[in-house]
């Protein structure tokens, strides 16, 4: 197996200011905000919400996150872990209908070297994939191609999660709530 190194990734996992622009943990804070667009939150649930990621893999590139504050699976409440798990079959719903993935790759990163930047609050990452969707760019350079704006990529996963059964939506820069 051929190694790539990529030495100066170091500083960004040694990084002392993880999220400089949150007080505390993001995944707490973001959904107190007033402000569900701006912070790609799509969808919530009583347990959980959803949020696109800021820097994704590819286009629709979700997080689906519980309310609960920990890095241990084990932590949640079965309610907790019953929506959490709800909110991933909308997710992968809504995903569908607005992007059309060929498939999807999901899952956790738990403990502090599964690569997750975020250790201390869970969630599960929801990947849409495409054939051929990967190429070069990411192996060798360190970078990936995005092909939509995430506002374009916010648009019609919000509007595939409106759509879904039992789905409220307050106003339009709101995320689209479950009960």
């Amino acid at each position: 197996m051929d190694q790539v190194f990529a030495p100066w990734r170091i500083e960004w996992i040694r990084r002392e200011e993880k999220n400089p622009e949150v007080d505390s943990c993001v995944f707490c804070e973001l959904p107190e905000r007033d402000a569900d667009r701006e912070n790609l939150i799509v969808a919530r649930s009583d347990h959980a919400f959803v949020m696109l990621n800021n820097y994704p893999y590819n286009p629709g590139h979700a997080m689906v996150i519980p309310r609960t504050h920990t890095g241990e699976y084990g932590d949640l409440e079965d309610e907790t872990l019953l929506d959490h798990a709800r909110l991933k079959q909308r997710t992968f719903d809504a995903l569908t209908v607005a992007l059309e993935p060929d498939g999807f790759n999901a899952g956790l990163n738990l403990g502090d070297g599964a690569g997750g930047s975020i250790g201390d609050h869970l969630h599960t990452h929801v990947v849409p994939r495409w054939q051929g969707d990967t190429n070069f760019m990411p192996v060798l350079s360190d970078t990936t191609v995005i092909v939509e704006a995430l506002e374009e990529t916010y648009d019609r996963v919000h509007d595939a999660f409106a759509a879904q059964d039992g789905a409220t939506v307050a106003e339009s820069d709101a995320a689209v709530s479950f009960e």
